[in-house]
Order: structure tokens, then sequence, then C-alpha cells
């Protein structure tokens, strides 16, 4: 009983308490900057197609406009698919889990067997972005900034019904940068 009053007596010393606040301070900090490390590295195309079964999507994504365009502007895999804002990017890199998951396990490690799983893959993005109203596509696309007098006469027609009804891109633009899997009903 001694020894645990003469530990409570050390802990109570003022030194110690500023001790404790100082360093549960600095590891705060070291752990943030840790973290905001290893979320920036994930969230890159580069981590994103360092997967063998990535490698597939990212062969149809560089045929798409989001890849190359008169504009020179790019967006990429993080660009569509990870919110920029937290906590929305957070739940997002944690949810990422399953895909580097089944990479693992093999359930999608080559063309077929990533085709064969292409169609639910699509529906659980296309949910996300039903959800979100297309959330990530409209941090670069917006109504307001489109020159809808340059567009065709469909086109200019869509989107002005969109705007006006709160549409929002994936109700249209399914197929877009990846191709469409077979059995999506579109």
């Amino acid at each position: 009983m001694k020894f645990v009053r003469a530990i409570m007596n050390w802990l109570k010393r003022p030194i110690v308490l500023w001790a404790g606040v100082l360093g549960g301070v600095v590891g705060t900090a070291i752990f943030l900057v840790v973290f905001t490390k290893v979320v920036a590295m994930t969230n890159t195309q580069e981590f994103c197609i360092s997967c063998h079964s990535m490698t597939y999507p990212y062969e149809e994504y560089k045929k798409s406009f989001h890849y190359q365009n008169t504009a020179g502007i790019q967006a990429g895999c993080p660009d569509c698919h990870v919110p920029a804002e937290y906590p929305a990017k957070l739940i997002a890199k944690i949810l990422a889990y399953k895909d580097v998951l089944h990479e693992v396990l093999g359930t999608i490690d080559t063309k077929e067997k990533f085709e064969e799983h292409r169609l639910d893959m699509a529906q659980r993005v296309w949910g996300k972005m039903e959800r979100t109203a297309s959330r990530e596509c409209r941090t670069c696309h917006d109504f307001e900034g489109m020159l809808m007098d340059e567009q065709g006469r469909r086109a200019r027609r869509k989107h002005a019904e969109a705007h006006k009804d709160g549409g929002h891109c994936i109700q249209c633009h399914k197929g877009v940068v990846h191709e469409l899997p077979k059995g999506a009903d579109y």
C-alpha cells in the first residue's frame, strides 16, 4: 500500500503533471502528422494502381477524357473516388480496406475475376454516388460553370433539366470513365 501511495504522491508533483501534459500534446501532434502523411500517401494515383487488379480499370481510365483532354486537366482515381473533405475522406479510406482485402484474397486478381465482380463493384460505387449526389464529380463539374450554349442540343436540354430538378452526374453518366459492366441496366 505504501508503494501505491508513494507513486500517487509522485504523480501529483507539478513537474510530473506538466511532463504528462506535454507528452500527451507532443504524442498527439506526432500521431496527427504521421496519420496525415499516411492518408496523403494512400490518396495518390500511384498508390491506387499499385494493386494488380486496379490496372484493369486504369487502362480504361487512360482512354477517357478524365485522363487526357483539350483543357489538359486530369482527374485521377482519388479525385473521383475519395471525398475531399473530412470526415467523409477518412470514412472512404477506412472502407477501402475491402479493396486491399479482395486483392490479397485473390477475389479480383485476374481480368476474368475482375469482370466477374465488375457489376457488383460498379453498383456499390454508383450507390455511393447516388447517396452523395455525385459529390466528387461536383468538385469539378458545376451546372453554374457550364457553357450550356456550347453543348450539343441533347446535353444542353438534359443538363438544364437536371439543374432545375436537382439531378446530378451519375444519374446519366455511368460508363464515362470505366466500361459498363455486363448486365448493367443503364
